[in-house]
């Protein structure tokens, strides 16, 4: 299953007797689902809809859905007259102009003014908003069709840090030994110069001390371990930002407990890389789905 994007756009441009129709859908990341619509007065009706369509087919995400509708000016101008209520205002006018003895002009423009006089086509609302449904679902599909591009990157980068955490992992498990080393020669070292009685017991169980302290293996098990439970959230894809986005706080524990036992310059540097790694990594992740 494909991971998506929260941030993508979409456009579709609808064409009918009727007019001219764009819908545009864009959104940017929120931690749950949130859409905002602006439609014209005579298509307020299918904002339900609209907001149902949406909820059934993702899951977060702050959306903005605009409807521009331009009705054809050739419909808008064709008027129709009622002509018998017509006849019948004119046959009183005329009754009322000859008991003033003619006194009175008639006044066409009078008449087309009577209410129910003059009508505009209507045009059928119904019927357009099927067609601008029907629009609103493609421009839907290509709106997820970029989530999921957009998504297909964001895993690619995740993919690539996934490979420094590694890379970083094994450079400190390399260092472990070098470190102890280094260690065991610092001791002995201070021992001699505090003309102490070398013991190598009490070396040994200096050393097995000073180890406990140092010892960093269960947390690079675990970073490894992060890194392949990461990889198979984003192999089996879906909504997973919130899942991905807990892994990274795993990650952080980690790294943080492996910083504060940095004891040389190596280990340092790749605990400080691994942050950075990590911080990309999460950074990216809030726009996961």
């Amino acid at each position: 299953m494909t991971i998506h994007s929260m941030t993508a756009y979409a456009r579709h441009t609808l064409k009918g007797d009727w007019g001219t129709a764009v819908w545009e859908v864009r959104s940017v990341n929120q931690r749950y689902l949130e859409s905002y619509l602006r439609l014209p007065e005579q298509f307020r009706g299918l904002e339900p809809v609209l907001r149902e369509r949406f909820r059934k087919r993702l899951n977060r995400g702050k959306l903005e859905c605009n409807l521009r509708f331009e009705a054809n000016a050739d419909k808008q101008a064709n008027l129709h007259i009622n002509e018998d209520l017509a006849k019948e205002l004119v046959r009183c006018a005329q009754w009322v102009s000859d008991q003033t003895s003619g006194s009175m002009h008639l006044n066409p423009v009078d008449i087309l003014r009577w209410p129910g006089v003059m009508a505009s086509e209507e045009a059928d609302i119904d019927a357009i908003s099927k067609e601008l449904l029907t629009a609103f679902d493609e421009t839907l599909n290509q709106f997820i069709a970029a989530r999921a591009s957009e998504g297909e990157s964001l895993e690619a980068m995740i993919s690539q840090r996934l490979e420094g955490v590694q890379v970083e992992v094994a450079k400190v498990r390399e260092q472990m030994p070098i470190v102890m080393e280094w260690q065991r020669e610092r001791l002995t070292t201070k021992l001699e110069e505090a003309k102490s009685e070398l013991d190598p017991g009490r070396l040994e169980q200096e050393m097995i001390l000073l180890a406990q302290r140092l010892d960093v293996a269960e947390e690079l098990d675990r970073l490894e371990a992060h890194v392949a439970e990461t990889r198979k959230i984003l192999k089996k894809g879906g909504a997973i930002g919130r899942r991905l986005d807990f892994m990274m706080q795993e990650f952080n524990r980690e790294s943080n407990t492996l910083a504060s036992k940095s004891i040389n310059q190596e280990v340092t540097q790749s605990a400080v890389e691994l942050k950075v790694l990590i911080e990309q990594m999460r950074e990216q992740i809030q726009n996961i789905e």
